[in-house]
């Protein structure tokens, strides 16, 4: 599994997952995350999930510090990927549950993500 994130300019931060997401690299995700926020504001999230294949089953998925410490801090979240993950990937992103709207675009749909991104 690998997790990236960069900078793709202004406050828009491009995530890409591939394989299966563990805990240790949704850590390190949320750390880098976490300093970008306290270096620049608040930021958007485009999300691509490369070949993805789920989550690692043993990973502690309830642990909220990052979602209650810096999840107001977040505009924005695009997830690009495979259609049959929409549902888990929607709730996995508390769509409904935080105030940045979260939308999920399958991946021909790519370049909409990105400009619904950017609005």
């Amino acid at each position: 599994m690998a997790a990236t994130l960069e900078h793709d300019g202004g406050n828009i931060y491009r995530i890409v997952i591939s394989g299966r997401l563990d805990g240790p690299d949704l850590e390190g995700l949320e750390r880098r995350a976490a300093a970008e926020i306290r270096r620049a504001g608040p930021i958007r999230l485009l999300i691509t999930l490369d070949a993805f294949t789920g989550w690692e089953e043993s990973a502690n998925w309830r642990d909220l510090g990052f979602f209650v410490r810096y999840g107001d801090d977040i505009e924005r979240i695009a997830i690009v990927g495979d259609e049959r993950w929409r549902a888990e990937v929607l709730m996995f992103a508390g769509a409904g549950l935080r105030k940045a709207p979260v939308e999920f675009f399958s991946a021909p749909e790519a370049q909409r993500a990105a400009e619904w991104i950017g609005r």
